[in-house]
């Protein structure tokens, strides 16, 4: 199967190539921005009423809606880029060699951030939540242990956790589950070849329908654990993207598709996100009511991540330099080192009494001064690259997980 050419370039003449494949920038870049979106995101966590680890004195639901913009399929829309990145370095490895590429790139980020760096969230977590007075390392010993002892009205701690890390967690076991797949192509049934009337359509359709059917069934029995093993509705949403973005990942036909919807796309998005204000719904709205809701909810979806392909695809498919290239390799350390960063410097300027667009100023520059120094240093270092996910220095297929 040859590679996507870019929009614009001879095929014969790849802007930026790699062991005879094309290199997809513009996922590459998704990668960055839907990581950067995130960052964004969990900081604003500490200033709205929803849940989290640590909370703002001065939370509101003033952003509220701002943060639903993204909510909906930031993640998504991740696990879709890492599903099409994993095709790509399917394409040269076998099926074993993927597997062990799976775990040396996501099981030692996993267990250092366990056990280093996620550890500072869940001690300001018990000591903002619970009052709990004893030390950090008095906190560790009991962290350790798998101590089951932090409740609040009977609501307990999980220890130790994972907190944002999950998502590196089903990374790890979808690329594994992949492999096996790969492993047993030989007695997998074949996939009919479907003319181009009915491709579009399909991916179009199908996946907001399939979205919005999981929302409907299963997201009000089992909603989001991030636990793994019982997060069900979770798995029927970021499982199927995943494998969805492996399966395209070289499709000319859905490339062109996105560039061509991407408006349309869009429209749907601010359609779906529309409903915050055209729809008052709670659980106990009327089931005709709610069904709606979730499915604008799916739209919205759907649409941001068919609108991301789309003007990627036309807008960034040749943008690559040094950014792009220092970006892509640091992007995974962001990643992991963020929400503890956000966490502390939040809960320190918190009791500064500064002026809140200050403090939320402050908060942001220092998660990112820490993850650009967690970057660097882990470029810097192997070992601590090896356990902060930083790729090796050269080029590779793209968007790595």
């Amino acid at each position: 199967m040859t590679d996507i050419p870019e929009p614009g370039r001879d095929p014969a003449r790849p802007a930026h190539a790699c062991s005879g494949q094309v290199r997809r920038l513009d996922l590459d870049w998704l990668r960055i921005c839907a990581f950067a979106l995130l960052i964004l995101y969990h900081t604003g966590m500490f200033y709205v009423t929803w849940d989290w680890h640590v909370k703002s004195p001065r939370a509101s639901d003033v952003i509220e809606p701002l943060m639903m913009l993204s909510s909906p399929w930031r993640l998504g829309l991740l696990f879709l880029v890492s599903g099409a990145a994993t095709r790509f370095l399917s394409d040269r490895l076998a099926p074993a060699a993927l597997a062990r590429n799976r775990v040396h790139r996501l099981l030692w980020p996993l267990l250092f951030g366990m056990f280093v760096v996620v550890p500072p969230q869940a001690y300001l977590e018990v000591v903002e939540k619970l009052g709990w007075t004893g030390s950090y390392p008095a906190f560790m010993r009991l962290y350790v242990q798998g101590y089951g002892g932090f409740c609040r009205s009977g609501d307990c701690l999980a220890l130790p956790t994972w907190n944002h890390l999950w998502f590196v967690a089903y990374l790890l076991v979808y690329g594994l589950l992949l492999a096996a797949l790969l492993a047993a192509r030989p007695v997998l049934p074949r996939l009919p070849h479907l003319p181009d009337r009915l491709v579009v359509p399909l991916f179009v359709i199908g996946p907001w329908l399939w979205l919005w059917t999981m929302r409907a069934l299963l997201f009000p029995r089992f909603d989001s654990t991030h636990a793994l093993v019982d997060d069900w509705y979770n798995h029927s949403i970021y499982l199927p993207l995943f494998l969805l973005g492996f399966v395209i990942a070289r499709s000319d036909r859905i490339a062109e598709a996105t560039v061509r919807l991407r408006w349309i796309a869009l429209a749907a998005f601010a359609l779906g996100w529309s409903r915050l204000f055209l729809m008052d719904l709670s659980d106990r709205s009327p089931p005709m009511d709610l069904l709606l809701g979730r499915g604008l909810r799916e739209l919205q979806a759907w649409g941001a991540i068919l609108a991301c392909l789309g003007f990627a695809r036309l807008h960034l498919s040749g943008a690559d330099g040094p950014a792009r290239r220092w970006l892509t390799r640091a992007i995974f350390p962001f990643y992991i080192v963020h929400q503890t960063a956000i966490v502390v410097a939040a809960h320190l300027l918190a009791r500064q009494a500064l002026p809140l667009p200050l403090e939320a100023g402050l908060v942001l520059l220092a998660t990112i001064a820490a993850c650009v120094g967690a970057a660097m240093a882990a470029m810097a270092w192997p070992p601590l690259g090896a356990v902060l996910g930083v790729p090796p220095k050269r080029p590779l297929s793209p968007g790595r997980a």
